[in-house]
């Protein structure tokens, strides 16, 4: 349960949260996590409320990317026509990223327009986008077929280009932290919702939408990287999460991307880390850890009641062991709550408990609201973590984050039709 206590105080010396052998100051700020501007969810005992499973709600259309190509075929059959064209459609929506039947000119004209509508339901509705970052970054607003509201953000780096997509409208974790999980899960999104985000974004690109390819000298270029780190928690909407995963990978009836180019985040549910190291799909890993103590983790990031920093560390670890792909470690540095330097001592010896060579560590400066508990770190306090981190020999890059200033960036998607100067308002997260 978030603290009572006041959000400033002096040095804790319980164990794990108070200072390492190494550190003699004291006068160490410990700032207490604490929601802002809202009232989270307890249970029944007080505890953050988890929400693991979905409310009932009504199920988007089948669509395309929910179905195996065998079942596609099986639809496309169905209604008397060939195998082959199942394929046809295929290449139409992961190739040309078109669910437009005037431009699927090989299809037969008499049934065409039933056909596409069939196999390629609308999904999602752009309600407002927001570009920033000298048009290279990109929040979008979608609305589903039930009006839920999720929002996807399309960022340009250098030699690449990444989008941060949703797998959940709302997020049942309820981090103290995060503007998403403020509402609650409102439902899981289905696999093709999941995936037509991407196709949406291809669709974009190839419009001009981060500048004109033709221009830039970027023609044919589409989204290269996604990361799982919209709204929602990927792996509480596993099944859909995966199937999402393999139509993205799939050269031969899918869009085709390398499964390193795909990083899935969660805060910690460890029998789906267990499983999805067991899939056999190279995704990179990433575990958002955000404290490397039990007692200030448990405050931070509700989910740790249930699987302790260790637990999570260690499945971190298997799936490494089972896959080969180093796993990335996320951690938003907060002034005065979780930058400490004995915090990266401790994070350093967990980690390096563990192996060497396996992790690789990323502090996120935090976006910071003036006057908040939630504070980016001083400038030096985030570099003395770093140092200590690679003192300690472990691999340690500060995130570029993009889109802060449109509330794009990690932890401050929150999916509300507001104006630009209400949503301004909304607290956010890292």
């Amino acid at each position: 349960m978030t603290s009572k206590r006041s959000p400033v105080e002096g040095p804790t010396t319980a164990a794990g949260i108070g200072p390492g052998a190494g550190e003699r100051s004291s006068a160490l700020r410990q700032t207490r996590p604490r929601t802002e501007g809202w009232t989270q969810k307890t249970d029944a005992e007080g505890r953050p409320l988890l929400q693991f499973a979905a409310p009932k709600r009504g199920k988007p259309p089948t669509h395309l990317a929910d179905l195996s190509h065998e079942d596609r075929v099986a639809a496309v059959q169905e209604r008397g026509l060939p195998a082959f064209r199942a394929s046809q459609i295929e290449k139409h929506y992961f190739q040309h990223f078109t669910r437009n039947p005037d431009s699927m000119t090989d299809l037969p004209a008499e049934g065409r327009s039933e056909l596409v509508h069939l196999m390629l339901p609308a999904l999602l509705t752009e309600v407002r986008r927001i570009q920033t970052d000298g048009g290279d970054t990109i929040k979008f607003l979608w609305k589903l077929h039930d009006g839920a509201l999720v929002e996807s953000v399309l960022m340009r780096y250098p030699g690449r280009i990444t989008l941060c997509v949703s797998s959940q409208a709302g997020c049942g974790m309820n981090c103290p932290f995060c503007a998403t999980g403020q509402a609650g899960l409102t439902r899981n999104m289905s696999a093709a919702e999941i995936v037509d985000q991407v196709i949406q974004a291809n669709r974009i690109i190839e419009d001009g939408g981060l500048g004109d390819p033709k221009k830039l000298g970027h023609e044919g270029e589409r989204v290269s990287n996604i990361v799982f780190m919209g709204m929602g928690e990927p792996l509480a909407n596993y099944n859909r999460v995966i199937q999402a995963i393999k139509v993205l990978t799939d050269k031969k009836h899918g869009i085709g991307m390398s499964a390193r180019g795909i990083t899935v985040s969660t805060v910690g549910l460890v029998p789906a880390i267990l499983k999805l190291a067991e899939e056999g799909i190279p995704v990179t890993f990433a575990l958002s850890l955000h404290a490397p103590d039990d007692e200030l983790r448990d405050e931070m990031i509700p989910v740790n009641s249930r699987w302790k920093v260790e637990e999570a560390l260690d499945a971190a670890r298997n799936y490494f062991e089972k896959t080969g792909r180093r796993v990335s470690i996320e951690y938003a540095l907060i002034k005065d709550m979780n930058d400490h330097a004995w915090r990266a001592e401790l994070l350093a010896e967990k980690l390096n408990s563990r192996g060497r060579g396996w992790v690789h560590v990323n502090p996120i400066p935090l976006n910071p609201t003036p006057g908040s508990v939630w504070t980016a770190s001083e400038p030096a306090v985030q570099a003395e973590f770093v140092r200590r981190l690679e003192a300690a020999g472990i691999p340690t890059t500060i995130r570029d984050t993009r889109g802060k200033d449109i509330d794009g960036a990690c932890g401050q998607l929150v999916a509300t039709e507001a104006d630009r100067a209400d949503a301004a308002q909304t607290p956010i997260g890292v």
